[in-house]
C-alpha cells in the first residue's frame, strides 16, 4: 500500500477557502478505484511551522496512486491547488 501525504500553504488571500477545500478533498473519496481511504483537515495550532491543510490518502497499490494523478475526479481538485497555494510539502510511501 502507498500512503500519499501532502501538506499546503494556502496563499493569504485564499485562507477563508480553506473550509471548502477540505471539502473538495473528500469529495474525492469513494470515487476514485484502488484510493482506499482519504482524510483532510486544516491546521488547528496556526504555529510558526505550521502548514495550513493536510492530505492524507492510502492507495492499494502503486499503479492505483499513478492512476490518480490524472484521474477526472482529482485534476479539478488538483487545479485548484495549485492556484490557492503558496507551498506544499509531500512524503510518499509504501507500508
Amino acid at each position: 500500500m502507498i500512503r500519499h501525504i501532502v501538506l499546503f500553504k494556502i496563499k493569504d488571500e485564499f485562507k477563508d477557502e480553506i473550509p471548502q477545500l477540505v471539502r473538495n478533498f473528500y469529495g474525492m473519496k469513494g470515487k476514485i478505484e484502488g484510493m482506499i481511504d482519504l482524510e483532510a483537515g486544516a491546521d488547528v495550532l496556526h504555529s510558526e511551522r505550521s502548514y495550513d491543510l493536510a492530505l492524507i490518502t492510502v492507495f492499494d497499490t502503486m499503479e492505483a496512486f499513478q492512476a490518480y494523478q490524472t484521474h477526472p475526479v482529482h485534476m479539478p481538485v488538483k487545479k485548484r491547488m495549485h492556484e490557492v497555494r503558496s507551498a506544499s510539502v509531500a512524503c510518499d510511501f509504501e507500508f
